[in-house]
């Protein structure tokens, strides 16, 4: 018969493997964290070297906001603004194109980024069913605006100002689920597809290397 001094040096390898199952539990984390602070810098470093392009120039517009108030080019002039293009009674991607948007608010909150929400539907997007869509949204209404006016205009603008298909239909207006990000100079430096996951990502970052190569006046 063995003895307990015989078995002893059996439960030894499985003392090893508890301190390897413990040391591999501790070390992980700090491996993941160490490689994605390497990928934040290799992405750092991306965006410093970053060259967005230049699209073209916003038309002047004027329309009405939300509170029925004249809003367009002048109150936008001198700002980095980021525009989308929905109708309140959507039943399609228009949600979720307003949600990326208001996802924009928070990062954005200490930045004098502006946003502006287009109705593709202003005959029934007045001024009050755009102000109850924005209470919907939390839209912080300080830098966010939504604007309804003259269908014509509103149409022209988007076709041949942001260079986006817009098409009307009995069912509901057909158009484009991009948002638009426009420089303090009024020109359009990006297209991002709103249904697209890294949508919001890739906006963000555009729009915070545009805040570092145009400040804001002081």
């Amino acid at each position: 018969m063995n003895s307990a001094a015989d078995l002893a040096p059996v439960r030894a390898p499985n003392s090893w493997r508890a301190l390897a199952w413990k040391l591999s539990l501790f070390l992980t984390p700090l491996f993941i964290a160490a490689g994605l602070f390497f990928l934040r810098q290799v992405e750092v470093a991306r965006l410093a070297s970053h060259q967005l392009p230049d699209d073209g120039m916003v038309p002047m517009f004027q329309l009405v906001n939300q509170d029925n108030q004249s809003f367009g080019t002048e109150q936008l002039r001198g700002k980095i603004w980021i525009a989308d293009f929905v109708y309140t009674s959507c039943p399609g991607p228009c949600p979720m194109i307003s949600s990326r948007m208001s996802e924009l608010q928070k990062p954005l909150r200490d930045s004098d980024v502006a946003l502006v929400t287009f109705s593709v539907d202003p005959q029934h997007d007045t001024p009050p069913v755009l102000r109850d869509y924005a209470t919907k949204l939390e839209a912080n209404l300080q830098r966010w605006n939504f604007l309804t006016g003259d269908k014509e205009s509103i149409f022209r603008l988007i076709r041949d100002g942001f260079k986006l298909a817009t098409v009307d239909n009995p069912q509901g207006p057909i158009h484009s689920t991009r948002m638009v990000l426009v420089d303090r100079r009024g020109m359009i430096r990006g297209y991002y597809d709103a249904l697209e996951a890294d949508a919001v990502t890739r906006l963000l970052a555009d729009t915070h290397h545009l805040l570092q190569d145009q400040p804001a006046p002081k």
